[in-house]
């Protein structure tokens, strides 16, 4: 392959991956648990590969912090009434996240995220 078709063809994809990886903004996850189904609201603030922000739901709300590696996303809080949650889940694209979560007390399960 000629260099400068491995070069364009290399920056076409770092470009796609910086694209993809910026999650900054406001998802809206729906959650399946152990101890049922909900709603959460996160407002997520990318630098780099940090992720911070805040979580709000029916356990209130909650500093979120996490990191964004590729198309893989993980982000954390502390709930008073159930202890530490956290989701972990695979980018699809720019504006969908799904995987799974673990809601401490309350048990784990899957959840679906898209952004506004």
């Amino acid at each position: 392959m000629p260099k400068k078709l491995l070069v364009i063809l290399l920056s076409i994809a770092a470009a796609t991956l910086s694209a993809a990886d910026d999650i900054s903004g406001t998802w809206t996850a729906s959650v399946a648990i152990t101890a049922g189904t909900g709603m959460a609201t996160f407002n997520l603030k990318q630098t780099g590969e940090t992720l911070s922000g805040t979580y709000t739901g029916v356990l209130g709300e909650a500093k979120v912090t996490g990191a964004v590696k590729g198309t893989q996303v993980t982000w954390s809080f502390e709930s008073a009434d159930a202890g530490k949650i956290t989701y972990q889940g695979t980018l699809e694209g720019t504006s969908k996240i799904k995987g799974s979560v673990e809601y401490g007390a309350l048990g784990q399960g899957t959840f679906t995220a898209e952004k506004k």
